[in-house]
């Protein structure tokens, strides 16, 4: 398969606290999950040729994870099979949607790529790679793909979402770290409203996207939930976009969905890592993206829409 997307990290199963009034029970219902799965997951269903790299457990779960990766038409030849089991989230949603989660990581799958374990032969035909949430903060995971994107980020587009998780890696300091090394090999850059909130005191997203800018990025975007988005360009746009209104199920995938659509997006439109920005339409690329997560958000889990789905969406 000769693939122009390559996501790449984290390995994990969700397993969503079903309604039950019984409270000495939980009743769990399983999903594949990860941040940067959900990012490959959306990118193949938009129909482009996308690859997956991470340490999988070759445990039921990462069985079951490989199975869907490759159901999906992703390819699964960058997998690395591990004895080591998989990562497991368990998640509650809130009466408006919002997910609370408890991470089950000790000595798991994803977090243990090597240096050595890296792919060395990249596809010319690869245009964008993207690394994101737990994985890019917990070693040796961090420092491995903090060298991948820095041996490729003259080569590809380097997408790179923090997705913060302090259930993970509570200390802010290891993330804040790591956002300035991330950030200073990527050329798009998304984070979240909560992400920001979490990292900084009194950030606000203008400051924080200067901050990436000034660091050699080309395009930051900071999602608010319901409220829509900025973007920022380092040629000096901005554009803030109101939300969809949606009927929400839950919130989980909803800012892997808004990822893997702008990176979708800059795709088709020709977009390279040097002017990314340059010539692409970025108020189409928020409408777009921000129509795709109000989808995902209307359905239960990480459910991402394909390409007929969010143009008719659109068409509306």
């Amino acid at each position: 398969m000769s693939i122009e997307y390559l996501s790449c990290g984290d390995t994990l199963f969700d397993l969503f606290v079903q309604p039950n009034e019984n409270s000495g029970e939980i009743n769990l219902a399983g999903t594949v999950g990860g941040s940067p799965l959900n990012v490959a997951l959306g990118l193949a269903r938009l129909g482009v040729p996308t690859g997956y790299f991470a340490k999988n457990s070759n445990d039921l779960f990462g069985r079951r994870i490989e199975q869907f990766l490759a159901h999906n038409n992703i390819d699964t030849s960058y997998l690395i099979s591990s004895d080591r089991n998989s990562t497991l989230a368990v998640i509650e949603t809130n009466e408006d949607g919002v997910p609370d989660y408890a991470f089950y990581t000790n000595g798991t799958a994803d977090r243990s790529i090597e240096l050595n374990e890296l792919p060395q032969d990249l596809p010319e035909s690869l245009n964008v790679i993207h690394v994101g949430s737990y994985t890019t903060a917990t070693e040796p995971t961090a420092s491995s793909l903090e060298a991948l994107v820095a041996a490729n980020a003259a080569s590809q587009i380097i997408s790179y979402d923090p997705n913060i998780r302090p259930t993970i890696e509570p200390d802010m300091d290891i993330w804040r770290t790591k956002v300035i090394a991330f950030s200073s090999n990527a050329h798009f850059v998304k984070a979240s409203d909560e992400d920001l909130a979490l990292l900084y005191e009194n950030s606000d997203p203008e400051t924080f996207a200067q901050d990436c800018i000034s660091r050699g990025a080309q395009l930051v975007c900071v999602t608010l939930g319901g409220d829509g988005a900025y973007a920022f360009s380092a040629d000096g746009k901005s554009i803030r976009m109101k939300g969809v209104p949606v009927s929400i199920v839950d919130t989980v995938g909803a800012g892997d969905t808004f990822q893997a659509s702008c990176l979708y997006w800059l795709g088709v439109h020709g977009a390279t890592g040097a002017d990314l920005a340059d010539g692409i339409d970025i108020e189409k690329m928020l409408k777009f993206a921000i129509c795709a997560a109000a989808i995902t958000c209307s359905r239960r889990g990480a459910n991402l829409p394909t390409l007929a789905e969010v143009e008719e969406a659109l068409a509306q």
